[in-house]
C-alpha cells in the first residue's frame, strides 16, 4: 500500500419504518425482499461502542454465514489493515463487505475507524432515501396496478435511477466520512490515510464504492465451466493518465523516485514530501488541495447464476499474486471456510519467495460466497484455525501461519509497494479510535528507511512528525 515518505530532511508533517412494501419501481434501493425482511432504521442505527456485539458483524479472523475473513500482520510494525462484513445490512438480504488499507503514523487507526464508522454513515442516507419514498409508495403501487405488465421503457427507467440512488448513497457516505476524519478531535489525519473498497450485495445486485489501490475481483464460471477472474475495480493510483492529470491541475506532482522507477508518487509542489502512492484516500489531508480525493469510483453490476464468489484484499495481496491465482486459490481451498487463510497465507509464501529482502506487507482478505453457504468444520484443522482465531483477535496480532507448503507460481506483481515501517507496538493493537489510542509523541515515523522492493539500497532520511525537534 502506498505510504507517505520524504527525500528531504528538513520536510515533515504537521499536524423505513414498518409498512406496506412496494414494487421495485417504487424503492430504487431495492428493499423489496419478504415482508419480514422489512426492518426500521433503529434496529440498524448502532452506537459504534456497540458495533462489535453485532451478530451479523464480523470484523476479525472468522467466518460469518457466507463468507471468511483473514488478516495477517506483515514485517514493517502494527497491522494497518481493517476488514469488516455485515450482514442483514439493511434488510436480511443485504451483505456489506470492505477492506480498509492504513498508511502513515496513524493508518491503523484511520482503517479502523473508516470500517466502523463508513457502513454507518452509508445506512443513514440509504434510510434517509427510503424514509422520503413511505410517503409516496403507496400511490406509486396504485399505478403500478393500473398498468398492464413490464414496461421496458420503465424498466430502463428503474435501473437508472437505482444506480443514481446507490451511487449519491456511496458518494455522500465517503464525503461525510473524510469530513468526519478532518475534524476528529483525537486523530491526527494530515499525513495518515486508509484507503476503501466497498461492496453492497442484495439480491442479484452488487454495488461497489472505492478509493486507493486494495481491489476487488470476481470468481465465475466461463461457458466451458472453467474458473475465470473478473476484476471488478481499478486500482487507482497516480499513474492513471486521469488520475496524474487530475493532480497536476491541483499543482501537485506526479514522479517516481530514482530507485523505484515502477512506483509513481504523489508529492507537494513546493516540498518533495509526502509521496503518497495513491490518487485517492481517506485522509491525507496535507494533499487534499492538491489532487488527492476521497471521491469513491462507483460501479453496479448485476450478478448471474455462474458467478462464484468475490474477493476483497489489501495490495499486500495484489502485490504478489495476480486475479487468477487469487481464484484458483479460493476455488481450490479444502473449505469456505478457510478460504480467505490460505490466501493470505499463500501471499505471505510469495512474498517471501519473490522477495526475500523485502519486508512483507499486511494482508487482509474477505471471501463472499454468492448462494450465501458455508461449509460445516468438521476437521480438525478447522478446530483449531478458529481457536487460534478467537486468541489473536484479543491480541490484534494474528501470528503468521507457514504450513510448509508448495508455494503457488508465481506471477507479475502490480508494483504497489509500501515502504513504510513503524516501531512494532505489541500488546494492545486493536485498540478503539474513540479511545484516542495513539503512537507515542516521541516515537518518530520512518516514511522510507529502505525501499522495500527486492534488491533496493535507497536509504532516505527520517520522516519526524515534529518540525520543532527537527528543526532545533
Amino acid at each position: 500500500m502506498g505510504c507517505c515518505v520524504s527525500t528531504s530532511s528538513r520536510s515533515t508533517c504537521s499536524s423505513g419504518s414498518n409498512g406496506d412494501m412496494a414494487t421495485p419501481t417504487c424503492l430504487e434501493i431495492g428493499f423489496c425482499a419478504k415482508k419480514r425482511a422489512r426492518r426500521t432504521f433503529s434496529d440498524h442505527v448502532i452506537s459504534l461502542h456497540h458495533l462489535s456485539s453485532l451478530p451479523s458483524r464480523i470484523f476479525t479472523n472468522g467466518k460469518s454465514r457466507g463468507s471468511c475473513i483473514f488478516t495477517q500482520q506483515g514485517r514493517k510494525g502494527i497491522n494497518q489493515d481493517a476488514m469488516v462484513v455485515w450482514e442483514d445490512f439493511m434488510s436480511e438480504d443485504m451483505i456489506f463487505c470492505g477492506v480498509f488499507d492504513g498508511h502513515g503514523p496513524q493508518g491503523h487507526l484511520v482503517a479502523r475507524k473508516v470500517r466502523d464508522t463508513l457502513p454507518v454513515k452509508l445506512l443513514s442516507f440509504l434510510h434517509s432515501y427510503e424514509s422520503k419514498r413511505n410517503g409516496s409508495a403507496k400511490a406509486c403501487l396504485k399505478r403500478n396496478m393500473k398498468s398492464d405488465g413490464g414496461d421496458t421503457e420503465k424498466d430502463i427507467s428503474s435501473e437508472d435511477k437505482l444506480n443514481s440512488t446507490w451511487k449519491e448513497a456511496f458518494m455522500k457516505a465517503y464525503k461525510a466520512m473524510d469530513k468526519e476524519l478532518s475534524s476528529h478531535p483525537k486523530l491526527d489525519c494530515f499525513c495518515s490515510g486508509s484507503t476503501s473498497v466497498t461492496i453492497v450485495k442484495q439480491g442479484s445486485n452488487l454495488f461497489m464504492g472505492y478509493i486507493g489501490d486494495s481491489r476487488a475481483i470476481m470468481g465465475s464460471k466461463d461457458s466451458n465451466d472453467s474458473m475465470v477472474a473478473i476484476q471488478l475495480t481499478v486500482d487507482l493510483k497516480p499513474d492513471l493518465p486521469r488520475e496524474a492529470e487530475r493532480i497536476k491541475q491541483c499543482k501537485g506532482r506526479v514522479f517516481a523516485l530514482q530507485d523505484e522507477p515502477e512506483v509513481s508518487r504523489v508529492w507537494l509542489p513546493f516540498d518533495d514530501a509526502p509521496g503518497l502512492a495513491m490518487a485517492r484516500a481517506f485522509g491525507d489531508f496535507c494533499l487534499k488541495e492538491y489532487g488527492v480525493i476521497s471521491i469513491p469510483e462507483f460501479s453496479h453490476r448485476l450478478l448471474t447464476d455462474r458467478d462464484q464468489f468475490i474477493v476483497l484484499a489489501s495490495d499486500g495481496v495484489w502485490d504478489v499474486l495476480s486475479n487468477e491465482e487469487v481464484v484458483e486459490i479460493v476455488s481450490s481451498a479444502p473449505t469456505r471456510s478457510s478460504a480467505a487463510r490460505i490466501l493470505v497465507n499463500s501471499a505471505a509464501r510469495e512474498w517471501k519467495l519473490k522477495y526475500p529482502t523485502s519486508k512483507m506487507d499486511d494482508c487482509a482478505v474477505v471471501c463472499l460466497f454468492l448462494d450465501g453457504k458455508m461449509d460445516s468444520e468438521s476437521d480438525y484443522e478447522e478446530q483449531c484455525f478458529s481457536s487460534a482465531t478467537i486468541q489473536s483477535n484479543h491480541s490484534g496480532n494474528p501470528i503468521e501461519s507457514d504450513d510448509g507448503q508448495k508455494s503457488e507460481p508465481s506471477l507479475q506483481r502490480n508494483f504497489t509497494v509500501r515502504s513504510s515501517e513503524e516501531n512494532e507496538i505489541n500488546g494492545a493493537v486493536s485498540v478503539d479510535v474513540e479511545d484516542g489510542t495513539a503512537p507515542a509523541d516521541d516515537q518518530n515515523w520512518l516514511g522510507l528507511e529502505g525501499v522495500t522492493r527486492v534488491n533496493s539500497l535507497v536509504q532516505l532520511p527520517r520522516f519526524s512528525e515534529e518540525r520543532s525537534k527537527s528543526n532545533s
